[in-house]
């Protein structure tokens, strides 16, 4: 049998016009989505993205593959049935943080905890943009918008910290033009199990500039830390700032002031599930904002346990039938 040629980035690409508003983040989040898959091998017979509603949710028309735009919130659940019913499938999530941690919060920290093969995306632009600008889980406290024009009283939900506390198996953290969006992604699609990515994606519209500090080309590298499986948490322009330990707290320090050295920093481990959480909880201006993968963990997929389940049933009892579904149990006749 011939092998079929690899698809290439604009092979994943429909004739649908792309409808956000020019200079969205979820363009250089959707081009980098498409050489992704093109660079892993994906076949867009076997590859499916389920949305749920939000600007973020109209990513399935943009990939010539399968696809399905679901309700409000749903997404989560959508996947799951997807999975279970067809495990072989390549399946991407697509939400954003008022569709996923808002109406959908409930759905998103049951998909992390069964841990369902599937890589979920979500946009975090802390806004609501579909609906015009109101504020959202993520806005942070103060934040001014139509529905609160004396400033958010809510103090903001932390995805990568919510991912962590639900058990997600795979937690990362990019930003939509940062140069290790596709490499987070290309990680997440060959993890077995949930993986979760949040993505800092600009509104231009309603809150511009939210993330300038973490992608402006003259102050990304003094507010960003690039975690590195085994190597020592260091940043800033000359990367001679770093992170180190004082008893319980993190600390930044400078290197060579005081006879500090990097053996004298942290050292990222992706393993490290407190180290993680620790992590995600650095969000003081004080601190660099870390992107990259926070956390990996092996487990067993839900769909994957719930296959065995249905076959060890069927060896005890044999395949059954749906009129034997139907009579079995408690039943009475109605005469």
């Amino acid at each position: 049998m011939t092998a079929l040629p690899q698809l290439k980035a604009k092979d994943f690409a429909t004739d649908q016009d792309v409808r956000w508003c020019p200079g969205c983040g979820d363009y250089a989040i959707l081009n980098a989505v498409q050489r992704v898959v093109a660079q892993i091998g994906a076949s867009r017979e076997n590859t499916v993205f389920i949305s749920g509603i939000g600007c973020s949710s109209r990513f399935p028309y943009y990939m010539s593959t399968y696809g399905f735009h679901s309700i409000h919130g749903r997404a989560p659940g959508f996947v799951t049935g997807l999975k279970v019913a067809n495990p072989d499938l390549d399946v991407w999530m697509v939400t954003g943080d008022g569709d996923g941690l808002s109406i959908g919060g409930n759905h998103l920290m049951h998909l992390l905890r069964r841990n369902v093969n599937v890589n979920a995306m979500l946009f975090n632009n802390r806004i609501y943009g579909l609906t015009k600008g109101q504020y959202s889980p993520t806005s942070e406290q103060g934040k001014r918008t139509k529905s609160t024009p004396m400033g958010s009283l809510d103090y903001p939900i932390d995805p990568v910290r919510i991912a962590l506390a639900a058990g997600g198996t795979f937690v990362a953290r990019s930003t939509d033009k940062d140069r290790g969006l596709t490499d987070v992604l290309t990680r997440a699609a060959g993890h077995k199990g949930t993986s979760f990515c949040e993505i800092y994606q600009n509104c231009n519209i309603f809150n511009d500039g939210a993330f300038e500090p973490m992608t402006g080309k003259d102050t990304r590298e003094d507010n960003v830390l690039y975690l590195e499986h085994g190597k020592p948490m260091v940043f800033g322009k000359d990367v001679k700032k770093g992170l180190r330990m004082v008893g319980m707290r993190p600390e930044v320090v400078t290197l060579g002031e005081n006879g500090i050295t990097e053996d004298d920093l942290l050292f990222h481990d992706e393993t490290n599930p407190a180290l993680a959480m620790l992590l995600s909880t650095l969000h003081h201006p004080e601190f660099p904002e870390p992107l990259g993968v926070f956390y990996l963990e092996d487990r067993p997929c839900y769909e994957d346990q719930v296959t065995q389940q249905v076959d060890t049933a069927t060896q005890k009892r044999g395949p059954g039938t749906l009129e034997a579904l139907f009579n079995a149990g408690d039943t009475y006749v109605l005469e």
